[in-house]
């Protein structure tokens, strides 16, 4: 009698742990930015698309960067050029989820302005070098991988960007009200 209970007992053990895991895997799929946009990715999604100027290129582009449940590589090209890091030339694929956070600003935002584009994709060096000049600038920056923005709207207030940026939870957000831009990034949800 003894066996069996000690057995029903590992029994009720492991489904309790199997409970519990199960638990704490959904709550993690919760507070990962990137699960937050998984259901902007359904094939029967409408089309997806975005405009933005280089401000220090002077650079435009308005494309549709997302259709029928997939990304349109072509698209996400001319995206990455527009947003690469101008003052070496070079180029770095920009995380889809990050277009989708862009895109869902957009949305609250109802403009069809583009995104003025202060800073996407950054290389290390480039990065070292502001990182040096100024403490707003995070020595392992997101921009390095291709994951942060900072960004303005010309027809929008900035604290309004702020506020709607906030409010997706999508990841990071900065408010540099003095240098006029929000910095917007896919990491983990924080607020500076």
């Amino acid at each position: 009698m003894s066996d069996l209970f000690e057995e029903n007992e590992r029994l009720n053990t492991m489904t309790r742990r199997r409970f519990l895991k199960l638990g704490a895997l959904s709550t993690a799929s919760l507070s990962v930015p990137g699960a937050a946009w998984a259901g902007l990715r359904a094939p029967s999604a409408p089309a997806r698309g975005l405009a933005f100027y280089n401000t220090h290129t002077g650079e435009s582009l308005k494309t549709m960067y997302w259709e029928r449940g997939r990304y349109i590589s072509g698209a996400l090209g001319e995206i990455n050029h527009i947003l690469r890091d101008f003052r070496v030339n070079e180029v770095r694929p920009i995380e889809p989820a990050l277009l989708d956070v862009l895109h869902a600003i957009a949305g609250k935002l109802d403009t069809r302005e583009p995104f003025h584009i202060i800073s996407g994709y950054r290389s290390p060096a480039t990065n070292a070098m502001l990182a040096a000049h100024s403490e707003g600038v995070a020595r392992h920056s997101l921009h390095q991988f291709g994951k942060a923005a900072d960004i303005r709207v010309p027809d929008r207030e900035l604290k309004t960007l702020h506020r709607v940026a906030i409010a997706l939870r999508g990841g990071g957000v900065g408010y540099y009200p003095r240098s006029d831009f929000v910095h917007v990034d896919i990491g983990r949800v924080r607020y500076w």
